[in-house]
């Protein structure tokens, strides 16, 4: 079976388990449900929300431009920003980036030079990106509110400082290496090439960003239903991020409104949390598939034009 053929069989399989998600996630509130609680929030919250959405999906592109540069690859802008929106629009929902959108980034960037290695080190460098983000976010937090963090965490304040204080120092660490350490880094029977110092600074900063955009959106949707400070949602969303991750669970379905119920207790509306998932999670999709969805049919019509004209030569 040619590679060609596979991936196209995985897209295909890929899109069949983003409608179905879709599907299984909406069945679990009536219509009734869901048009009460995006109808309970202004509409100043809720565009101010979708805002901070776009801003998101915007630093998640530059997680791909610092990894081109890190492997070599100087691609234009718009290239970089179709392939990143598209596999993370629709890995965000099916699950296990490290396949879902891992596929759908090497469907594009194959066809632009890159090789499966260097696709293969964009995915890592993404991964370590996100986990740099969610834990200097998380210092951040305890830093600022080492009280609020305690509360919703369960840990004592020293605790919590010094749990913070870890976060940061892992990620400052990181960047002290990418300075100091020239070449690749041994952990264990792994290999990793360090980037160079503006990179790794760069992960942490557009790590962050991404983290504090997407905390903003859901920020704004919970302020709709009561009085919550910033900090506190994103000290949950942190939270709730990593417990998402370890679950596994296709796109943290139930797993990520669960953790932020559990963590912010009665301040949690379901309205929000609905809402939420329908403009970070399932708004994006259905651009990521007509974007994919395009780009299959313009490289297919294109290979048919090839095979005509070779067929006439």
């Amino acid at each position: 079976m040619s590679r060609k053929l596979v991936a196209r069989l995985f897209l295909l399989a890929a899109l069949g388990v983003a409608g179905w998600l879709i599907y299984r996630a909406l069945s679990q509130y009536t219509f009734h449900e869901i048009a009460s609680s995006v109808g309970q929030i202004p509409a100043g919250h809720l565009l101010a929300a979708i805002g901070f959405v776009f801003l998101s999906y915007f630093c998640l592109t530059l997680f791909d431009t610092l990894a081109l540069r890190y492997v070599g690859q100087d691609l234009a802008y718009p290239r970089i920003a179709l392939a990143s929106f598209t596999s993370l629009s629709i890995g965000h929902n099916v699950g296990g980036a490290a396949l879902s959108s891992g596929a759908i980034r090497y469907r594009f960037y194959s066809r632009w030079g890159l090789s499966v290695e260097e696709v293969a080190k964009v995915i890592l460098f993404c991964g370590i990106t996100v986990g740099l983000g969610l834990a200097t976010l998380a210092g951040l937090c305890t830093l600022v509110m080492p009280a609020g963090v305690a509360r919703i965490s369960g840990l004592s304040e020293t605790g919590a400082l010094l749990l913070g204080t870890a976060c940061l120092m892992a990620s400052i660490g990181y960047v002290l290496l990418a300075h100091f350490v020239r070449g690749s880094l041994r952990v264990f029977r792994w290999r990793f090439e360090l980037p160079s110092l503006r990179i790794a600074a760069g992960q942490v900063i557009v790590g962050t960003a991404n983290f504090l955009c997407v905390s903003a959106c859901l920020h704004q949707l919970l302020l709709a239903f009561g009085s919550l400070s910033f900090l506190d949602t994103a000290t949950a969303y942190v939270g709730a991020s990593v417990t998402a991750i370890i679950s596994h669970v296709p796109g943290g379905i139930g797993v990520l409104e669960a953790a932020v119920a559990f963590l912010l207790g009665d301040s949690a509306s379901i309205g929000a949390l609905i809402t939420f998932r329908a403009i970070y999670f399932f708004l994006p999709l259905p651009l990521g598939l007509i974007s994919l969805s395009v780009a299959e049919f313009v490289v297919r019509r294109n290979d048919g034009r090839s095979l005509a004209s070779k067929a006439k030569t």
